[in-house]
């Protein structure tokens, strides 16, 4: 073969080899797109349950703090008296509306006497203020079942001065309701 041949084939194939083999090419980073915050979700709209939808806890007068029942329950008295004046007839006429609602109830009745007299003296004057009460709503029809009068005389008071002012808050009797 002849030299200038070979070298002719020589140089093609170093100029084929040389044309494949390259130095490896620097990558240059993919651009990055800005990436704008997505929105915040929309919120979905909540509208709230139709009213008989919802369960209300009812709570009995009688337990209620907030009711004319519970927080009206007191029946005043002048001094050495029983008798149920006029004003305090409404508060009487409420609580026998309510028992005649509510047969199942069973009331304590509890007399009180303010401090002065004696221990029998005002125990006396208790239970006569306790029954006059319940006599009262025995008329309106609430059963004698329902009802029991106690007397605790002076040994009660609700308040503790030694004027008019406290003696007429504990000449009373208090219509108790059970607590459950």
């Amino acid at each position: 073969m002849n030299s200038k041949f070979v070298l002719v084939l020589i140089a093609s194939a170093i100029a084929v080899l040389a044309g494949c083999s390259s130095a490896p090419k620097k990558e240059e980073p993919t651009p990055v797109a800005a990436v704008a915050p997505s929105p915040a979700p929309t919120p979905i709209p909540t509208t709230p349950p139709a009213e008989s939808a919802v369960a209300k806890v009812t709570v009995p007068d009688h337990l209620d703090p907030n009711s004319a029942i519970r927080r009206e329950n007191s029946v005043f008295f002048e001094f050495d008296k029983f008798s149920i004046s006029s004003k305090d007839v409404a508060i009487v006429d409420r609580h026998a509306k309510y028992l005649l609602a509510h047969p199942s109830l069973i009331i304590k009745i509890e007399g009180n006497a303010d401090e002065r007299g004696g221990r029998e003296y005002n125990l006396a004057l208790g239970q006569k203020r306790a029954d006059a009460v319940k006599q009262a709503l025995k008329l309106s029809g609430v059963k004698d079942s329902q009802m029991e009068s106690v007397s605790f005389g002076k040994e009660k008071p609700v308040a503790l001065g030694h004027d008019e002012a406290a003696w007429a808050q504990n000449r009373r009797a208090d219509i108790v309701y059970p607590t459950n």
